[in-house]
């Protein structure tokens, strides 16, 4: 399932969505707005803003997970908007009859979902 969204990301909400009833591993992976992304002046928020089909990028990125782990379920989010310190960007979340695969397409997920080509990323600082 992949999903882009405005609304916050609910970690449990986000659990409760992913099928899990043959797997023996669960892993869910939140990326978040750090304050300092390595600039010289604090972040304040980072606005994600969607041009194309983000939806249709995420299915792609769902595909190419499925083929590639064995895996009973997995979900893609992707939140768009101007997030604060702290806000969930994104999650990944995979379930597998093993934790290796499991780990191996959250960490997978995780890559692809950071090349997006259809998410613009617009960086605001705290002024001086």
């Amino acid at each position: 399932m992949v999903l882009v969204t405005h609304d916050a990301i609910d970690p449990t909400t986000a659990y409760g969505l992913i099928k899990h009833e043959v797997s023996g591993s669960v892993v869910l992976h939140y990326a978040v707005v750090k304050k300092d992304a390595g600039h010289d002046r604090p972040t304040s928020c980072i606005d994600y803003r969607s041009q194309g089909d983000t939806a249709a990028e995420l299915g792609l990125i769902e595909a190419e997970l499925r083929e590639r782990f064995r895996l009973e379920d997995l979900l893609l989010i992707r939140r768009v908007g101007c997030l604060g310190i702290g806000d969930i960007i994104s999650l990944v979340a995979a379930s597998s009859p093993n934790s290796e695969d499991a780990f191996e397409a959250c960490k997978f997920g995780i890559s692809r979902l950071k090349k997006m080509t259809t998410i613009v990323k617009t960086e605001q600082f705290v002024s001086n």
